[in-house]
């Protein structure tokens, strides 16, 4: 009976660790920065359609937008930066980028990317990645996640460089500069 009683508080405590653990890690806010002229931190995530991703490699050799995201609300501004993006036939390759840090999240990753799954059509799994761990952690730090409902667009170019960055919500000004900075990544000559 003692033996009992001692493994129910030390299974409680294991408990309420882990999951003040994991809310301290998926909770607490790292303040904005500017990763322009920097090299995308090397990650490896997986896409929805279940292939592992490694990037900046994925996107290497020319220009991509990674649209990133770190709490589930943030996809109405992300919806908005695809849709615009979408309309001003911006041709340039785009990955949303689900961050998602945390020992939880971690553990039920796979519950976590078929929620995603059931609310996006399957033509369009490729181009999300979820990342998951000290992957989502190292993206994180790199771009701060203050304000979270805002997401991170960043333009790669061909060598997984920041050239354009945005962290403050959709803006259609901010969108069209964005198109006219792809258009001009097209041209190198006019650079």
């Amino acid at each position: 009976m003692t033996t009992r009683r001692l493994r129910t508080p030390i299974a409680i405590l294991v408990a309420v660790t882990i999951a003040a653990f994991s809310f301290t890690s998926c909770n607490s806010t790292i303040p904005r920065r500017d990763p322009m002229g920097e090299t995308f931190p090397a990650v490896q995530g997986e896409s929805l359609e279940g292939q592992e991703v490694k990037l900046p490699d994925h996107v290497l050799g020319a220009p991509a937008v990674l649209l990133i995201g770190y709490k589930q609300n943030t996809q109405f501004d992300l919806d908005r930066w695809i849709l615009g993006l979408m309309q001003a036939q911006t041709s340039v390759r785009i990955l949303e980028i689900p961050t998602i840090p945390g020992l939880v999240p971690g553990m039920i990753a796979g519950t976590i990317d078929d929620g995603m799954r059931s609310g996006i059509p399957l033509e369009d799994w490729a181009a999300v990645v979820t990342l998951y761990g000290e992957n989502a952690t190292r993206v994180s730090k790199w771009t701060g996640t203050e304000d979270g409902l805002n997401g991170r667009i960043v333009l790669l170019n061909a060598a997984g460089e920041v050239v354009w960055f945005h962290d403050r919500g959709y803006s259609a000004a901010h969108l069209l500069a964005l198109d006219a900075f792809v258009r001009q990544l097209e041209r190198p000559d006019d650079l």
